[in-house]
């Protein structure tokens, strides 16, 4: 058994959308949920609405160029939940655990996210066809 602490919590749902501006309403008018705000993440040249769902969010994901992963994911796969994020307190800590496990990482140190938070993605052909992501908050 691992001395590594088990994430916290699902930290948000991101979902890749081809336009913010005919998605948000979706979620803010119909359904109710408390739009948050915007970020844009230049590393991964994305933008986002955060909609907040009691102590999670759900990212609603929109490629600012064509060579985004969220572009190539819509291109491939049309639009829809493009991963899982799970809070962990110490993501360096969690990727060495996990990479010394033999899990395929894609990023094999975490990368600056939105919120400033610190992120990394482990691949899918290591957990059953889900593309997780590991978020270790940033200050706010």
């Amino acid at each position: 058994m691992s001395s590594v602490k088990p994430p916290s919590q699902i930290a948000h749902i991101g979902i890749a959308v081809k336009d913010l501006s005919r998605t948000v309403p979706f979620y803010t008018e119909l359904l109710g949920l408390h739009l948050v705000g915007y970020e844009t993440v230049e590393s991964e040249n994305v933008r986002v609405a955060f909609l907040q769902i009691g102590s999670t969010h759900i990212e609603l994901l929109e490629a600012t160029s064509t060579d985004s992963p969220i572009s190539r994911f819509i291109e491939q796969k049309g639009e829809g939940i493009h991963h899982i994020a799970l809070e962990v307190d110490d993501s360096v800590e969690r990727l060495s655990f996990l990479k010394k496990q033999g899990v395929k990482l894609i990023d094999e140190v975490p990368k600056q996210g939105a919120h400033g938070s610190l992120v990394a993605f482990l691949h899918p052909k290591s957990t059953n066809g889900v593309l997780l992501e590991l978020c270790q908050r940033g200050a706010r």
